[in-house]
């Protein structure tokens, strides 16, 4: 029996040797397991830490686009209304030749009715297109919406104002395209 119980121990002390092994395999595996786990969560926070830049970057670069839009737009608006002014600066010397030729009209002229009709339809454009004609005569005189070219003494009209309009002016929204040419009081 003793060779039995030997076979018995013996199988016994295998079991708790192979018992032994495993439990020291498995903590074996379970700290690489866990060293793993931590590599992984660093890696993560990394990763989560570079979309967030990503995305930081990602917004102010679409904020700078959006700016880049507007500043482009507002430009481009800018670059049409000096084109439109300076277009309308060239042809402004056609509606003072029809104002002038309307004044010095003779009563009755269906020719002059013709000319006074296409001098309104002139002008309707140029309101419709947002050209104002600046308002001078018996204002105080504003060099930044006037144009001096005499000054004369007059004893109806105050020191410093407009006696009189010798050629209008026109402004686009707050742009001056023209001066008025006036003749100033003394």
């Amino acid at each position: 029996m003793t060779e039995k119980k030997h076979k018995k121990e013996h199988k016994y002390e295998e079991e708790v040797h192979e018992t032994q092994a495993e439990v020291v395999a498995e903590a074996e595996v379970s700290e690489q397991v866990s060293a793993e786990v931590e590599a992984l969560k660093k890696q993560l926070e990394e990763a989560e830490a570079r979309a967030s830049e990503y995305k930081d970057s990602w917004m102010r670069s679409q904020a700078e686009f959006q700016n880049y839009k507007k500043r482009l737009e507002r430009d481009n608006d800018m670059m049409r209304m000096h084109m439109k002014g300076d277009i309308i600066k060239k042809i402004l010397p056609v509606l003072d030749d029809l104002e002038r030729a309307l004044q010095n009209r003779l009563a009755d002229d269906l020719w002059a009715s013709g000319i006074e009709l296409i001098a309104r339809k002139f002008q309707s454009v140029l309101d419709g297109e947002g050209i104002k004609r600046i308002e001078a005569e018996g204002r105080e005189f504003d060099p930044n919406f006037h144009e001096a070219i005499s000054n004369e003494p007059n004893d109806e009209v105050e020191s410093g104002h407009v006696i009189a309009v010798v050629q209008n002016g026109y402004m686009l929204g707050e742009r001056v395209i023209r001066p008025a040419l006036v003749r100033v009081a003394q």
